[in-house]
């Protein structure tokens, strides 16, 4: 759950959509990237190696999925 990051920043990517329909969020500050789902801030919360959310982020931003 979400209560492992207390007083911990969770950020929205800049470029979600206004629809609030499919965001994450991220905090800084761990050595694999916490990721949860916006829409439920005290659900569940998965980690992601960087070089993986590297790679996600990248596979994004070209369209590839």
């Amino acid at each position: 759950m979400s209560e492992q990051y207390p007083g911990h920043m969770w950020r929205k990517s800049s470029y979600s959509g206004s629809n609030q329909g499919e965001c994450l969020e991220v905090a800084d500050g761990f050595a694999n990237i916490p990721v949860r789902d916006s829409k439920n801030p005290g659900g569940p919360v998965i980690t992601i190696g960087t070089e993986a959310f590297a790679a996600f982020v990248g596979a994004i931003r070209d369209g590839a999925i």
